[in-house]
């Protein structure tokens, strides 16, 4: 494994790649979707899981709408176009006033909500089976 004390032709990006976005909004959908499956029992429980859906609809929405407005301005000032998710993750991610490798500053974004929407499906499936069983 070769490592460059210092970095050589290596591209610096101060946004995420959309890819990541996409990816963070699956996971927000995957938490929602396996609250309302694996742990709507009916009655009393449908009042926060609604609060809690809309919480992370809004969540999603508004910065997905802030993004649109955000590239329909760009768009018209520079025509740049956006690298692959290839080429994202091997250039750097400028972070306040250090740098990640794009491959990093994607896995610490996404880490959360992975571990967020995995770990609720895991304790649901658990919950299903004690409940199933008794």
């Amino acid at each position: 494994m070769a490592r460059e004390l210092v970095a050589h032709n290596r591209l610096v990006y101060d946004q995420l790649h959309r890819s990541i976005y996409r990816t963070a909004a699956a996971l927000v959908a995957w938490f929602a979707i396996s609250a309302w499956v694996l742990f709507d029992r009916g009655g009393e429980i449908e009042l926060p899981l609604a609060m809690v859906s809309v919480l992370f609809v809004v969540a999603v929405a508004l910065p997905w709408l802030l993004s649109l407005a955000w590239r329909k301005f760009h768009s018209r000032h520079q025509d740049a176009q956006e690298p692959s998710f290839h080429d994202w993750r091997s250039g750097d991610f400028a972070v306040w006033g250090a740098k990640l490798r794009g491959l990093h500053a994607a896995i610490d974004m996404l880490l959360p909500f992975a571990a967020v929407a995995f770990g609720l499906t895991a304790i649901g499936l658990v919950f299903a089976i004690e409940s199933a069983l008794t």
